[in-house]
């Protein structure tokens, strides 16, 4: 029962905010014909507004996202050519990552090095436990599994603070950047204030969900390595 209730627990911390989120950008997902522009339009208007020198805003397929690197601001293309709340409360969020660019917002450069480091661990991590039946031939023994788990450990482990890391600069990016944008600006009627907030907010609980199954996953592997 207790095994049960805690199962339950679990996957409601895990799937629960996922769930809200694609609920809440689906509800506001609907086109707006009182919108002037699109989400890219906003983005690119925003970007000139604001001289955000050197920004350009394309579509992707991956996700919505700012490159920091390439100075570009993404956009899915739904939120690119959609005339949506949901559409222009992401462009917007986007465009708060480029002013963090711009204004030199270390916790977003800390990230993007993280990133860097995490992916490098990750590629490492999974070679290693590729290997693993072969050290475990090699080693005769056990013990020779210790290498493979601590190095799932370690890129488990980074990939977690990569989210940890990434939850305050997604809060920044929504609430004391793209919010006033939008609400100072005029972009959006009041009626939508709140709701867009609500968009800004279930962004944000996006890296909450996947902090916690890192955070999950590294318990696991330290286990593994107790043993």
């Amino acid at each position: 029962m207790h095994f049960l209730l805690a199962a339950v627990v679990l996957l409601t911390l895990l799937l629960g905010p996922q769930f809200w989120v694609r609920s809440v950008m689906a509800r506001y997902g609907e086109e707006r014909p009182d919108y002037p522009g699109t989400g890219g339009e906003l983005a690119a208007h925003l970007r000139d507004r604001l001289d955000l020198r050197g920004v350009q805003v394309e579509v992707t397929e991956k996700g919505d996202h700012y490159d920091p690197e390439r100075k570009v601001v993404a956009l899915l293309p739904n939120h690119y050519h959609g005339r949506s709340l949901t559409a222009v409360a992401v462009a917007a969020h986007e465009i708060g990552h480029a002013l963090q660019d711009q204004a030199g917002y270390r916790p977003l450069h800390l990230r993007s090095r993280l990133v860097r480091i995490a992916q490098g661990l990750q590629r490492t991590g999974t070679v290693v436990m590729m290997a693993a039946p072969l050290l475990l031939i090699a080693s005769r023994s056990p013990s020779g599994l210790i290498l493979p788990l601590l190095a799932g450990v370690v890129s488990i482990g980074a990939a977690a603070l990569v989210h940890l890391v990434t939850l305050p600069v997604e809060l920044d990016a929504s609430f004391k950047r793209a919010l006033p944008v939008l609400e100072q600006g005029g972009y959006l009627p009041e009626a939508d204030h709140r709701p867009a907030r609500r968009i800004l907010s279930a962004a944000a609980l996006t890296y909450v969900a996947a902090s916690l199954s890192g955070m999950l996953n590294l318990w696991y592997w330290l286990r593994m390595l107790r043993r």
